[in-house]
């Protein structure tokens, strides 16, 4: 962590002759800038990410069935709330333990997050790169955006309360330990590992964690017969198209933020950058969606449209700094149509994702951490499928581990009456359409 020590006093000045008094001054005017600036970015950058929230809770209300919506909405709720409330308990600081660690490189410290005094006035003190408030609110969204990942997976046969204690868990405990080591300047950071927004951190993440909850849960009821994949179209594709756009919106202070710092020209060159290079990959991925499901369905699909286009997102996260225009292009147009070969294939496996979490975040996420090495010179190839690796076996061993503790304690599967029947009225005793009979 970067620390500069900036007197705040307003008498600590006074004593220094007169040129050296305006230099410091205008030393301190610079440090006192940077601060203000990159606080205000993880702010700005964290309460669009914080949007994106919005974005998962409208894609999975509208990829869902009718008569599972409000079961979607409930869970998107309370696993941000559940989020906020473990990353400032245990996971900010397990996260980022500075030289706390329990185990160096491997497990930080459990501690909740003290913010600075009221005001910053009337004292000296060593102030960080931005203050702790706005880093906290920033890397939350990044935890919350984790769990997110997982519900839409796991939609239609998981119960509400068990589904909730594995977010718990996941957002207080697994998240905050893969991600020290590589953001919190653990043993794959020291390695070389590089992942500049999240692709695997976040990403590639909650992706492994679905698809230990797909496997322990296994396929909603009628989603394979015969041999053959039946499908089960979403209730509403107007939502789940606005959920897609939220978050193509929310990702731009996704990978921008993640500058770090907005406090000279060249930062702010760089987070520019950085947008155009995100908006290309999402484009990318979405028109080679389009042109792929043309060719190989003899029409466009829309669901496989949008999913492309949060593929090229995850794939362009890694690296959204480094490479130019046409090569953002390339990495989200790759991104685009592994959601088009992967989603089939996960079927062929007869593992159900609902909303196509694992081929978005999972696959595609290994796609954009493994090419950061052609546009990064600072990355290799190898470190970056080791630390794929790691952070994949560790968040999907003890996400499978806790599935199962939790099927076998509690059970986390509805009845098959209740799965027919929709988890809206069997969990929650409400309909989000209840005008219309569910589907």
């Amino acid at each position: 962590m970067r620390k500069f020590t900036l007197p705040l006093a307003a008498g600590a000045l006074v004593a220094l002759p007169g040129l050296a008094l305006a230099q410091e001054a205008e030393g301190l005017t610079a440090q006192h800038t940077q601060y203000i600036l990159t606080s205000l970015l993880f702010l700005v950058g964290g309460f669009l990410v914080f949007w994106m929230a919005a974005g998962f809770a409208m894609l999975e209300a509208g990829l869902v069935r009718s008569k599972n919506v409000t079961m979607q909405l409930t869970k998107n709720m309370a696993l941000f709330s559940l989020a906020a409330i473990m990353y400032w308990l245990v996971g900010f600081n397990l996260m980022y333990p500075g030289d706390a660690w329990i185990i160096p490189g491997l497990v930080g410290t459990f501690a909740p997050t003290v913010l600075e005094p009221v005001g910053l006035e009337g004292t000296e003190t060593a102030l960080d790169y931005a203050s702790v408030g706005s880093d906290f609110f920033f890397q939350l969204m990044f935890c919350a955006t984790t769990a997110s990942i997982v519900s839409g997976t796991l939609a239609e046969r998981i119960k509400l309360w068990p589904f909730l204690i594995f977010v718990v868990v996941l957002t207080g405990i697994i998240y905050p330990i893969e991600a020290s080591w590589q953001w919190g300047g653990g043993w794959l950071s020291e390695m070389g590992f590089s992942d500049f927004a999240g692709s695997t951190l976040v990403h590639a993440a909650g992706g492994f964690a679905a698809l230990a909850g797909a496997i322990i849960l296994g396929p909603r009821i009628g989603k394979y017969k015969d041999g053959r994949t039946v499908p089960m179209p979403g209730s509403n594709l107007a939502l789940a198209t606005l959920g897609t756009f939220i978050l193509w919106l929310g990702w731009f202070g996704f990978n921008g933020g993640s500058q770090l710092a907005m406090g000279t020209i060249g930062d702010m060159a760089d987070i520019s950058r950085i947008f155009a290079n995100t908006n290309m990959a999402a484009a990318a991925g979405a028109v080679t969606a389009l042109i792929l499901t043309q060719v190989m369905f003899k029409k466009p699909d829309l669901t496989m449209i949008l999913n492309g286009a949060l593929a090229g997102l995850v794939s362009i996260t890694a690296e959204p700094l480094a490479p130019s225009l046409f090569q953002s292009l390339i990495i989200g147009a790759v991104g685009g149509g592994i959601v088009v070969f992967a989603v089939p294939f996960l079927d062929k496996l007869k593992i159900d994702d609902v909303v196509g979490a694992i081929p978005v975040h999972l696959i595609a996420g290994f796609w954009g951490t493994f090419i950061v090495a052609w546009t990064n010179s600072d990355a290799s190839y190898v470190t970056q499928i080791i630390g794929f690796a790691a952070i994949g076996g560790f968040v999907f061993v003890v996400s499978f581990i806790g599935f199962a503790i939790l099927k076998a304690v509690v059970g986390i599967r509805v009845s098959e009456e209740d799965e027919i029947n929709g988890l809206d009225m069997a969990e929650l005793g409400m309909e989000a359409y209840p005008e219309f009979k569910a589907s």
